[in-house]
């Protein structure tokens, strides 16, 4: 386990949450923290950290997270703030914005992508 300190002063524990193959989750799930998942979640997932989704794990609904590393199964948005990698074996049927995306041969993804910043564009800058 991690323990990082706030500009506060405060002790935050920044422990790797699992969930394990076999295991079946039904819920929203929120961290400041590191996830993985090997096995099953119906249900958001909200991390500051970084998300894993192992070859076996499965997530059926809504993403939002700094990093992802992908193998398995997604169904749902996700929104993913710095680099989203898919291996070869990942799945995605939904809708991504990323602001870096890097895909190995073989993974397969169905939906829209928004990859860049995820600023507004500056309407200021255009000619008038």
């Amino acid at each position: 386990m991690v323990k990082q300190t706030t500009n506060y002063g405060d002790t935050l524990n920044q422990a790797i949450n699992i969930i394990s193959e076999g295991t079946s989750i039904k819920g929203d799930v929120v961290t400041s923290g590191d996830i993985r998942i090997d096995g099953t979640l119906v249900g958001n997932i909200e991390a500051k950290g970084k998300l894993v989704i192992g070859p076996k794990g499965k997530v059926e609904g809504e993403i939002i997270c700094n990093n992802v590393e992908l193998s398995g199964l997604i169904k749902g948005k996700i929104v993913v703030h710095e680099l989203f990698n898919m291996k070869s074996s990942a799945q995605i049927i939904g809708d991504i914005i990323v602001g870096k995306l890097s895909i190995e041969p073989g993974s397969i993804f169905t939906g829209n992508c928004s990859m860049g910043s995820n600023k507004p564009a500056d309407d200021s800058k255009q000619s008038k």
